[in-house]
C-alpha cells in the first residue's frame, strides 16, 4: 500500500478511488493546504511519507524537489483533464503501484503510457 497525498487540483473522486483500491490517499484541501506554495506541499508530503499525485508539471523540476527525497511523485500530463480523464489516469497509477515501487521516482502518466525516472 501507498500513501498519497491528492494536490488540489485533483477531484475528490481521484481520493476515493485510490481509498477503494486499499491507498493511503488524502487531499492537500483536507489539510487545508489549499493555496499553499509548491514547497510547502512538497514539505508536508515528505514529512508525512505520501507520494504526491499532481498536474502541476513544476514537481517534475528534480532541481527543486529531489526524488532522493520523497515517497514519489506523480504527475499527470493530460490533454483532457475532466474528472474521467484523471480517474483514469488513477486507474493507471494504481494499477502500477500494484508491480513497481514508487519511492524516489517520478512517475509522468500520459494518456498512453508511463514515463519513469528515478534519482
Amino acid at each position: 500500500m501507498t500513501a498519497f497525498k491528492l494536490d488540489e487540483n485533483l477531484p475528490e473522486d481521484a481520493a476515493v478511488l485510490q481509498k477503494s483500491h486499499g491507498h493511503d490517499a488524502a487531499t492537500v484541501l483536507d489539510q487545508s493546504l489549499g493555496g499553499a506554495s509548491d514547497a510547502e506541499v512538497s514539505r508536508v508530503c515528505e514529512a508525512e511519507g505520501r507520494a504526491l499525485v499532481t498536474l502541476d508539471l513544476d514537481f517534475a523540476n528534480f532541481l527543486v524537489f529531489p526524488l532522493a527525497q520523497h515517497a514519489g511523485l506523480v504527475a499527470l500530463r493530460l490533454p483532457e483533464q475532466s474528472i474521467h480523464g484523471i480517474c483514469r489516469a488513477i486507474a493507471t497509477l494504481v494499477n502500477l503501484c500494484a508491480r513497481e515501487p514508487l519511492a524516489g521516482k517520478l512517475w509522468i502518466i500520459e494518456p498512453h503510457g508511463v514515463r519513469v525516472r528515478d534519482h
